[in-house]
């Protein structure tokens, strides 16, 4: 857990996190390259509040390269043009003392600054997921429920798209069969403090590592305490291997994929919302301001005012949203 002075400073750090990703939001246009947008995150974070490092590589993929989860590495530097249509993952934070962010905003990159139909549809499930685990997360919830938690809400926007049959089976039943881990791999969080990746995820006397797909990329599986620091960051990606894998002849889960609407969302990508957030005494503070609705995000996409002077979703619990206290931008040279 964190002390008062650790807070504040995380606190901070995702502010300006926040605010800067918002303006990369705004500037990123179709035709562009992965890099600019990663470098319009980082110039602001430094020219605005002094920020001079990030916490970790950034992670800027449209389209297709959404689907990555590490991308931007050395491999694969972000280094794929925008195109009109696509969706557009960021995952970036700033670093600030020592101290780390780590938010990450999907969106679409178009000439409209609108959503498709079917990528609302994927957007609103890991909009869900998040606030389902903003909702439940207190001192005392296991971080293995608010992961099975995300992995459900994700499946009903999978049932409402028809690439996920129920056949007889309920949603909790698929998550129990971790169906569910074929369309988020990766665990829900991680504690985050002076390391992006905190340490303490595992440690004795807290709950082990439970070896099942999805559960096993956890960071922590530990009880949630008072102060304690933690990501909630719920995604669907269309893995072209995992998909591959679960539609493999014999796979448990071929009664429950429509195969044939799955393929018409291969080279979609994927959608991940991070928020920074603290447990409080009766439930958790969410650290991060950036626009989470389809409407906040169009809204931004179309030049509107952030942060707004009414906070829409007060299910996020981003409870600075429209305080006078916010560490405000300067304005920048362009």
């Amino acid at each position: 857990t964190k002390s008062q002075l650790e807070l504040d400073l995380i606190r901070h750090c995702t502010e300006i996190t926040s605010f800067a990703h918002v303006f990369t939001m705004k500037n990123t246009k179709p035709g562009m390259m992965e890099y600019q947008s990663e470098s319009l995150f980082r110039h602001f974070t430094y020219y605005n509040f002094g920020a001079r490092n990030v916490g970790y590589t950034n992670i800027c993929g449209c389209g297709p390269s959404a689907a990555v989860l590490h991308y931007g590495h050395a491999g694969a530097p972000n280094d794929r043009q925008i195109q009109d249509g696509e969706i557009m993952l960021n995952d970036m934070g700033a670093e600030y003392f020592c101290y780390g962010s780590d938010v990450t905003c999907s969106f679409p990159v178009s000439s409209n600054g609108k959503f498709t139909p079917n990528q609302i549809v994927v957007y609103e499930g890991v909009l869900s997921a998040q606030r389902k685990v903003i909702d439940m997360l207190k001192p005392g919830v296991s971080w293995v429920d608010c992961h099975k938690a995300a992995e459900g809400e994700i499946l009903k926007a999978l049932i409402e798209l028809d690439i996920i049959l129920l056949n007889s089976k309920t949603v909790e039943e698929l998550v129990e069969l971790r169906l569910g881990a074929v369309f988020m791999p990766h665990g829900l969080g991680h504690l985050i403090g002076i390391d992006t990746h905190d340490v303490g995820g595992y440690l004795p006397g807290h709950p082990p590592r439970i070896m099942q797909p999805g559960l096993k990329s956890l960071r922590t599986a530990r009880i949630a305490e008072e102060n304690m620091t933690i990501t909630i960051e719920p995604g669907c990606y269309f893995i072209k291997h995992l998909i591959n894998e679960a539609l493999k002849e014999g796979s448990e889960f071929i009664p429950y994929i429509n195969e044939k609407v799955l393929d018409g969302y291969r080279q979609f990508g994927g959608v991940r919302l991070e928020d920074v957030v603290v447990v409080t005494k009766d439930g958790c503070d969410n650290y991060t301001l950036c626009p989470r609705t389809v409407n906040e995000v169009e809204l931004v996409l179309s030049g509107g005012k952030w942060p707004p002077m009414k906070d829409d979703d007060l299910t996020l619990k981003r409870t600075r949203l429209t305080g006078s206290a916010l560490p405000m931008p300067a304005s920048m040279p362009f």
